[in-house]
């Protein structure tokens, strides 16, 4: 299952990361600690500092520098207005996507209840 969830994580992660990036700006670890919060614990940093490399350059957040007690400044992110019309595409296509399958996933359940 874990490869499984790798690759579906691949097409939905860049849409979570907004998805938080939408209720507060961010740095890099914090983003990797509230995804781990919400039960991502494979996601590694590396993957998410690559993410937000790519929807910084996408245009979809706004990046800050913000001083660190602990070293260089840290690199805040949070959602603009591109990045918010991206994510509310994000959940329509999220919507539609889920709708389906589990109308899929019913639809093969009652079958195989049958024994068809």
């Amino acid at each position: 299952m874990a490869k499984q969830m790798t690759e579906m994580l691949k097409g939905t992660l860049e849409g979570i990361v907004l998805a938080l990036l939408g209720g507060e700006p961010a740095y890099g670890y914090e983003i990797t600690a509230r995804l781990r919060e919400q039960g991502f614990s494979d996601i590694v940093e590396g993957t998410v500092y690559a993410l937000l490399v790519r929807i910084e350059q996408r245009g979809f957040v706004d990046v800050e520098k913000v001083p660190s007690e602990k070293g260089p400044p840290r690199k805040v992110y949070s959602l603009n207005a591109a990045g918010v019309e991206y994510l509310g595409e994000f959940w329509r296509s999220w919507s539609f996507l889920s709708e389906r399958i589990e109308q899929l996933r019913h639809h093969t359940e009652q079958t195989q209840e049958e024994g068809v």
